[in-house]
């Protein structure tokens, strides 16, 4: 058995992409608290490919938002890697993680929180552009063109400062500033969470229609299943700071293989049980799934579970 196999993961010739745009292994994040040291993400590893946009979720608390953190840096993990076109971004320096933000940007899911209110929108977009050095003439050039692909324009709202807008208009905004620098992978953490449905859709769309006119990689950090099937091309579901499963999205809706990830998809509202890919309310009986690890093992082509053998501390248990 390989050491890959007995901390959890699996070896790269069967889990991670030797294709892959961005690879995150083996990634751990813990916090100081008062009531002792909070283990959020454990052992976390997966890829993502240029183009493809990945679905991180699960139950509030799960370690997602973290997670999508971690890939920037904001803040570092204690333990694990982030590769990004082969090279290992844990050993950055603060200069040069500086410049590795122009091609990897974040989507916050509360934007006026990540908006200086006393600027103007023209100034919030072109901000990334600015630190990066980028001249005047260009960045307004570039801001511009990110407020064209979201649906708005300088002369509409160039001069304006966010509390002048609606939550779906900000969070436009906020992609737009993403979209500026160019990037290649854009972490989007909940970013219709906080959206009625009718903006959740436009929002939702604006996303789409960047990803395919720039050719750009997503995290799609989200705890609602049903805006994930829009968006993913593949499936990550984490609880309690693990991935759990992972696979294509059709494989993790049709078959779901963990039970917690059936759960996940039980409590997705419906017309009619008809409409569910997979039979509801299936009593998984042993519930151990919730106290203990569990490795991930092949359960379709390229949809992994968590059902193999216990790990307790890196270790594996029979």
């Amino acid at each position: 058995m390989s050491d890959d196999t007995r901390t959890g993961t699996l070896s790269r010739s069967g889990w991670l992409r030797d294709d892959a745009l961005l690879t995150v292994q083996d990634l751990h994040c813990s916090f100081k608290t008062a009531s002792g040291r909070v283990h959020a993400v454990r052992g976390v590893t997966f890829d993502l490919r240029p183009g493809e946009t990945l679905g991180l979720v699960g139950e509030s608390g799960c370690g997602k938002t973290t997670t999508g953190r971690a890939i920037l840096r904001l803040p570092p993990g204690q333990a694990g890697t982030v590769t990004f076109r082969g090279e290992d971004m844990s050993a950055y320096s603060s200069s040069e993680m500086r410049a590795a933000r122009r091609r990897l940007q974040m989507i916050f899911q509360d934007p006026m929180s990540a908006f200086n209110p006393r600027r103007r929108v023209i100034d919030i977009v072109g901000e990334g552009l600015e630190i990066q050095g980028v001249p005047r003439a260009e960045r307004d050039e570039r801001v511009a063109a990110a407020l064209e692909q979201v649906g708005m324009s300088v002369q509409m709202v160039g001069n304006r400062r966010p509390h002048e807008f609606s939550g779906g208009q900000c969070q436009r905004i906020s992609i737009a500033r993403a979209l500026a620098l160019g990037p290649d992978v854009i972490v989007c953490d909940e970013p219709v969470a906080s959206l009625d449905v009718s903006v959740q859709a436009r929002v939702l769309n604006v996303l789409h229609d960047i990803r395919e006119r720039n050719e750009l990689s997503l995290v799609f950090v989200s705890h609602d299943l049903a805006v994930v099937k829009v968006m993913a091309d593949r499936i990550a579901v984490m609880y309690r700071g693990r991935i759990v499963e992972i696979g294509d999205a059709d494989a993790v809706y049709r078959s779901p293989s963990h039970p917690y990830t059936r759960r996940l998809l039980d409590a997705v509202p419906v017309i009619h049980e008809s409409e569910r890919a997979f039979e509801a309310g299936v009593d998984d009986g042993d519930d151990s799934w919730r106290t203990v690890d569990r490795a991930l093992v092949e359960v379709g082509p390229g949809h992994f579970a968590a059902l193999g053998e216990i790990v307790t501390d890196g270790e594996t248990v029979p």
